[in-house]
């Protein structure tokens, strides 16, 4: 009987779990319905229709020809690798003194950081741009990463994972005369590699995604990144919903893809597992 109620429960569980599911990819699957359909098909019909009457990928054709999104795709690339690897770099360095040395001030340090947390952009977004013009960043990359070299959330991170480190490797690094830089890059860089990750990932969906900044520093369209050219489908086509849907999934198809790839890296790592008392 128990076994019986049991089971019921768990099938009950997993029902719930994967309307959850649908209902959370409904507006992608909605999407991706929508860049298939011809232009014969009512996109407004009730009720609607999920599946395309006539699947075609003429619309992600129309949409590569007409706007140069092979250059946007590449700025992205470029502005979204580029804020990642600098953003793990100056916030590794900037979490390792906070969480392994001692020094006057070290706390309230760390609470000044975190406390910029709730601080919207749209508060330092002005002073920011006013920098940006005063240092030449306009109409570059770096112009469009320079608000995200560091993240207070990506310090408090990494912060949290370096404390986890066992005490016991620093101490047997530094009796091996390894300098404070060795000690950062070769003992406990590799030892939080999950929350690299973790925050690698949630820094590169940001970036990519980003659309208010870029907006602000870049006139040249050249330079224009995936959202600024989705943004643009709406007038070139006078918003044709089945080409804006079309231009959005060819943005946001890499960043699932780098999700998928990289999730198997966001895993605990027992870095004290060599470590005997």
């Amino acid at each position: 009987m128990n076994i019986q109620k049991s089971k019921q429960q768990i099938f009950l569980t997993y029902l719930i779990l994967t309307a959850i599911a649908l209902l959370t990819l409904f507006p992608l699957l909605w999407l991706i319905s929508t860049s298939l359909k011809s232009p014969t098909e009512n996109l407004l019909q009730t009720p609607p229709q999920l599946l395309p009457n006539q699947p075609t990928l003429n619309n992600y054709s129309r949409v590569w020809e007409s706007l140069p999104f092979g250059q946007y795709l590449y700025n992205s690339i470029i502005v979204s690798l580029l804020t990642v690897g600098l953003n793990l770099l100056f916030c590794s360095l900037a979490a390792y003194p906070l969480a392994r040395l001692s020094f006057v001030g070290r706390n309230i340090i760390f609470l000044t950081i975190v406390t910029t947390i709730m601080i919207p952009f749209q508060i330092v977004m002005i002073p920011l741009y006013i920098l940006t013009v005063q240092l030449g960043l306009t109409n570059s990359y770096l112009g469009m990463i320079f608000p995200s070299l560091a993240s207070a959330f990506g310090i408090f991170l990494l912060r949290q994972a370096f404390l986890g480190v066992p005490k016991e490797l620093e101490e047997a690094a530094r009796l091996d005369g390894t300098s404070e830089l060795g000690l950062w890059w070769f003992i406990m860089l590799p030892a939080i590699r999950p929350a690299l990750v973790t925050l690698g990932i949630f820094v590169f969906i940001g970036a990519w995604s980003d659309f208010l900044w870029p907006l602000i520093v870049i006139q040249d369209e050249s330079l224009y990144t995936l959202p600024l050219g989705v943004s643009k489908l709406a007038g070139t086509f006078s918003l044709d919903w089945r080409l804006v849907a079309a231009g959005s999934i060819i943005s946001i198809a890499p960043v699932l893809f780098l999700f998928v790839f990289l999730q198997r890296f966001i895993v605990p790592t027992d870095v004290g597992s060599g470590v005997k008392g």
